[in-house]
C-alpha cells in the first residue's frame, strides 16, 4: 500500500467516518493539534535518558489517549463509527490526576512563576502543555457555539484541561529527576 493517495491534494480530506472535508474544517484542525500534541510528547519521552522507561511508558500512554481523541474528534457525532470507538472517560481523567498527584507529592513547593526551561525533556513537557492549551481551544472552537459538548467529547474536553496540568507536573517532575531546578522568572 503507498502511503500517499492524492485525495487530499484538491484541498480536501475525509474525516475518520468517511465525510469529505476541507482541511480548514474546524474538526481537522483539531484533530490535528491533538495529532502535534501527541508528537510533542514523542519529542519530551526521546528526550529522556533512557534509565527512564517507566516515565516513557506514562508518556506513550498519553499518546495512546491523544490516538483515541484524535479519532472521536475525527468522526461526526451521527456517525455509526462513532460506536466502534473506544472513549475517553472519567477513568482517563482519574489517572492524570492521580499521576499528577503523585508527581507534586515529591516536588517543592512552587513558589513563583517558572519559565519553561531546564532539562531538555522539561523544556518540551512545556511546549507540548502550551500545544495542549492550544489543542483545546482548538476542540471548543469546533463545536457548535451555545450548545452542550456531543456526549462523546464532554470527557476528552475535560480530559485535555487536565492533560495541561499533568504536562505542568511533568515537566517539573522531569528537572527534579534529572537534578535540574525549575528556571524561575526574573523579577
Amino acid at each position: 500500500m503507498k502511503l500517499y493517495t492524492g485525495g487530499g491534494d484538491g484541498g480536501q480530506t475525509s474525516l475518520f467516518s468517511g465525510e469529505r472535508v476541507g482541511k480548514d474544517h474546524p474538526l481537522v484542525d483539531a484533530y490535528g493539534e491533538v495529532d502535534e500534541l501527541s508528537s510533542v510528547l514523542g519529542a519530551v519521552a526521546a528526550a529522556l535518558p533512557s534509565d527512564h522507561d517507566d516515565l516513557v511508558d506514562e508518556i506513550r500512554e498519553r499518546q495512546s489517549e491523544l490516538s483515541t481523541l484524535g479519532a472521536l474528534l475525527a468522526t461526526s457525532p451521527d456517525s455509526p463509527q462513532l460506536e466502534r470507538l473506544p472513549r475517553i472517560d472519567a477513568t482517563h481523567c482519574r489517572g492524570l490526576e492521580a499521576a499528577i498527584d503523585r508527581m507534586d507529592e515529591a516536588l517543592p513547593e512552587l513558589r513563583g512563576f517558572l519559565l519553561p526551561g531546564g532539562h531538555l525533556s522539561a523544556a518540551m513537557a512545556h511546549v507540548a502543555r502550551t500545544v495542549c492549551r492550544r489543542a483545546e481551544r482548538r476542540v471548543i472552537a469546533a463545536l457548535p457555539v451555545g450548545e452542550q459538548p456531543p456526549v462523546h467529547l464532554r470527557q476528552p474536553l475535560i480530559y485535555l484541561n487536565r492533560l495541561s496540568d499533568y504536562l505542568f507536573a511533568l515537566a517539573r517532575h522531569c528537572n527534579q529527576r534529572l537534578g535540574i531546578e525549575d528556571v524561575q522568572r526574573r523579577g
